[in-house]
């Protein structure tokens, strides 16, 4: 149910505030357009795979395949059903509403090389300069510093998928804090 600081943006069925994706599987599920969409689509409410596949314009068919997916996944579950002339009809949602992705090397062997930033390159690539709100930085810190940072983002990203929907345009969100192999300059008391 809705609650009461987000009356608008949180889904109508209860989910956890974040699952865990760290096997092959749940990588594999996460780098399909089709099944990212659609656990976009469920973030707002609960839906049936007949709505899902009117929204994506699918078919049928091909939408219960990728619920399944995600279901075997761990990042969909039936959330509520209901009877419909006598035939049951099952309502999809997140099993949380952030999900971390943990990689192993299994999963990373796992991940499609259409990953969230090549998705987000992707839907991009047509938008107006103006719409396109972009920055990159590097900065030489510890581990443990950028997983604390990547937490921030975390609710950053929560602040951003609960916003009050409206508008005539879906915009994306996509954040990483990834180890590079750019050069750094010495510590200064490490100058002789």
């Amino acid at each position: 149910m809705p609650d009461e600081m987000h009356p608008h943006t949180t889904p109508d069925y209860e989910l956890d505030d974040e699952v865990i994706a760290s096997t092959p599987a749940q990588m594999k599920a996460l780098g399909n357009e089709v099944r990212f969409q659609i656990l976009d689509l469920v973030l707002e409410r609960a839906a049936t795979v007949t709505e899902l596949a009117a929204s994506l314009d699918r078919p049928r068919g091909s939408i219960a395949h990728h619920v399944d997916v995600l279901v075997d996944a761990g990042l969909l579950r039936v959330v509520r059903t209901r009877k419909v002339r006598a035939i049951e009809e099952r309502f999809y949602g997140r099993t949380g509403r952030t999900v971390r992705m943990i990689a192993s090397p299994e999963g990373i062997e796992a991940t499609p090389r259409n990953g969230f930033l090549t998705k987000a390159l992707h839907d991009s690539r047509n938008t107006p300069g103006e719409h396109v709100l972009a920055t990159l930085r590097h900065a030489r810190i510890p581990a443990d510093r950028a997983g604390e940072f990547f937490d921030a983002v975390v609710a950053l990203a929560e602040d951003f998928t609960r916003l009050e929907r409206g508008g005539d345009t879906v915009w994306g969100f996509v954040a990483s804090v990834y180890a590079t192999e750019l050069p750094s300059l010495p510590d200064p008391e490490e100058r002789s």
